[in-house]
């Protein structure tokens, strides 16, 4: 069952005269298990719905629309399947103590993977739930792969189970499911001839496997070396020098690039990011693939149409990481804007230093980091430091760290936004 969260005005649902707290139990004899189930049997043209209020009675409606037109019900959010692997390099067992408890939860459910772009391991899926990915063509989804040869997928993963992986992507595919892949790669587990013929498996299952992105492990300080290490720079160079032998191939035979770098990989190897063509059409931006040419490209519209800023005194709030690919431009938009811009580089002491991404920054290390480099007229942060409720990693609210710098703090997604809301 899924629960009525809300009612759209002018909508099917509105008159009919459903309420919010009813219950959606079946449509047309199906039951409805989830949202997912939700919009995939509301779709048809003719439905018969039936409803359970909180009164405890059930009443059937009976419906017909325009296929695919909605019923105008927005469902409650489904509770997470949690995942059941003991991953060698799970980052939530690196959270410091006393976080707070949404950060310790393991999901691993494919229908976060078919909505959200969620990266999910299928371990957790029975026969039944398998054949569902087939029979409601949840496509694409998005599957971390990590290895193919079965032993090396399973001791990464933990579990006595996992390394049937290859043989649940041919049946997806071949059911006309499209599949993102990824590989956590970490030293000596699953680099080098694993890599190889990890990227090679994945290549030979065909188009449907519409890519295969390739990022660092990222540990910290709570789990760092246990059992799991950083890449160091050759073996990032390595590595993207493996991508880049399977991205040829791909390039002459289908015309894409297919496999991937994450920008972490550049990073850590000391090379320089590559242009805009090496990501097609930007897929995967959101795991990690991209983001950093999209700001250098961001950075580079911004000193050709700047705004004036005179006199004012910035400060620019990255993670350590960015800081090296930031740390040219700043003189540059400083020259054009007129005004006085800092970059300041924030160490993370919660997770510790290993942790470098902008998006990971607790509230009370970047106030701290600001307060020692200022004073500022106004201070630039990262918006993916930030949750839906204002909340930096650490649960600092953003307004308390407004306060405490005493500046106008403009959080964005990228640098020209930011200055321009200035």
């Amino acid at each position: 069952m899924v629960r009525i969260a809300e009612v759209l005005p002018g909508s099917i649902a509105e008159e009919l005269k459903l309420r919010i707290g009813s219950r959606i139990v079946r449509i047309n004899g199906e039951p409805v298990r989830d949202v997912i189930d939700f919009r995939f049997l509301e779709a048809d043209g003719r439905v018969e719905l039936e409803v359970g209020h909180e009164a405890g009675d059930r009443v059937l409606y009976e419906i017909e629309k325009d296929a695919g037109e909605g019923l105008g019900v927005i469902p409650a959010p489904d509770a997470v399947r949690e995942c059941a692997n003991k991953c060698v390099f799970c980052f939530i067992d690196g959270n410091p103590p006393g976080v707070r408890e949404s950060l310790h939860l393991r999901d691993d459910d494919f229908r976060l993977s078919f909505t959200y772009g969620s990266y999910v391991t299928l371990t957790n899926l029975g026969p039944r739930g398998f054949q569902r990915l087939i029979d409601q063509k949840l496509s694409p989804l998005y599957v971390s792969v990590h290895a193919t040869e079965p032993e090396v997928r399973m001791r990464l993963l933990g579990v006595p189970r996992g390394g049937e992986i290859v043989e649940q992507l041919r049946e997806l595919t071949a059911a006309g499911i499209e599949v993102h892949t990824q590989i956590v790669l970490c030293p000596g587990w699953n680099d080098g001839a694993h890599l190889e013929r990890t990227l090679a498996d994945l290549w030979e299952l065909g188009p449907n496997i519409l890519s295969l992105s390739v990022v660092p492990v990222g540990l910290t300080r709570y789990n760092l070396d246990r059992p799991v290490r950083l890449l160091t720079a050759e073996e990032a160079g390595a590595a993207i020098a493996q991508v880049d032998a399977a991205r040829r191939v791909a390039r002459a035979e289908r015309g894409t690039g297919w496999a991937y770098a994450g920008d972490e990989m550049f990073l850590i190897a000391g090379v320089e990011v590559p242009a805009a063509s090496y990501y097609d059409d930007w897929p995967l931006t959101e795991n990690g693939v991209g983001a950093v040419r999209q700001v250098l490209a961001d950075a580079e519209s911004l000193l050709a149409d700047p705004p004036r800023l005179p006199g004012l005194r910035i400060a620019v709030v990255t993670g350590t990481r960015m800081a090296d690919v930031l740390a040219p431009l700043i003189p540059r938009i400083a020259a054009v804007t007129g005004a006085e811009v800092t970059l300041v580089p924030v160490t993370n002491r919660l997770f510790g230093a290993t942790v470098t991404t902008a998006g990971l920054l607790p509230g009370a290390d970047i106030r701290d980091a600001v307060l020692a480099g200022g004073p500022f007229d106004a201070v630039l942060l990262p918006a993916e430091a930030l949750n839906d409720d204002g909340l930096f990693i650490d649960s600092v609210p953003f307004g308390d760290l407004e306060r405490a710098l005493a500046a106008d703090v403009v959080p964005a997604h990228d640098l020209s936004a930011a200055l321009r809301a200035l």
